[in-house]
């Protein structure tokens, strides 16, 4: 299988939340803080063939679709797929959350993504109860319902600090939802999981992929082979698991310049993959 590479924008400013969200929860849009133009400049450069953004990166786009198409067009890139994500399990606001989750969606089709991938979720202060779980799932299921009518493949992103950290939470929702499964596979490690384990756990809901490396101690996310991951064995589940999409190297941050880190990543595939 010959997999197409992909890289998230995210790498150039880090990730921040939409202002107005503080006071207005359907407008919580995330967002990488960086030049999106010179972002996809650098990854097409890099030699990647696809770009992931936030919600919030396209909708910068939404009153002037042509000039974000005609920068993927002068790349080179596809737009792959749209990140979003919401706090699931508060009923009150859900309905709000669940509108962001379909202004993604509508961008993600807008723009020609194929995929939309959901991440994280609150966990209460209180602690988390297992009634919270059911509330994330039959949530989950209603973005899956979301991605359809617009043509997208909907995948949920396991992410340290919410609901969804470790191998015993990730069997949860998966046997609440029936949503896609989009290994991060630094998050996984993090969170206590082996990403190529947990990915032939789940050979079947693997819908997405984003590539991430990690050290422990001290803790950083790294460019690919600058960590411990082992991505022989990631990838060789992934090929397991019969899934032959785009793989999407995220980097949350980088303390170098964002294109070099893109660069290093691109090597370390290219030798992995042959």
């Amino acid at each position: 299988m010959i997999m197409k590479l992909g890289y998230h924008s995210i790498t150039w400013g880090g990730v921040i939340g939409e202002p107005t969200g503080v006071t207005s929860v359907k407008d919580l849009f995330y967002r990488a803080n960086g030049d999106l133009e010179r972002a996809l400049r650098d990854i097409a450069a890099a030699g990647y063939e696809g770009v992931e953004l936030f919600d919030g990166n396209a909708a910068d786009f939404a009153d002037r679709p042509e000039a974000l198409r005609e920068l993927l067009s002068e790349t080179g890139l596809t737009l792959v797929s749209v990140y979003t994500g919401a706090n699931f399990i508060y009923a009150d606001i859900l309905p709000d959350e669940l509108w962001r989750v379909n202004r993604a969606a509508e961008l993600a089709a807008t723009f020609g993504a194929e995929k939309l991938v959901v991440g994280g979720g609150a966990r209460r202060a209180a602690g988390t109860s297992d009634d919270d779980y059911d509330r994330l799932g039959k949530a989950l299921d209603t973005v899956v319902d979301i991605a359809e009518r617009h043509g997208l493949v909907a995948s949920y992103h396991p992410h340290l600090s919410t609901i969804v950290e470790s191998p015993d939470e990730l069997d949860t929702i998966m046997a609440r939802s029936r949503i896609g499964f989009c290994p991060d596979t630094a998050h996984l490690a993090a969170g206590g999981g082996d990403p190529g384990e947990l990915i032939r756990r789940y050979p079947d809901r693997v819908r997405h992929v984003h590539l991430k490396d990690y050290r422990p101690d001290p803790f950083a996310f790294l460019p690919l082979g600058q960590g411990t991951l082992d991505f022989a064995d990631i990838v060789a589940a992934v090929r397991e698991a019969g899934y032959d999409g785009w793989l999407l190297v995220e980097l949350d941050s980088y303390d170098g310049d964002p294109a070099e880190a893109a660069r290093i990543s691109k090597a370390y595939l290219d030798s992995l993959l042959g």
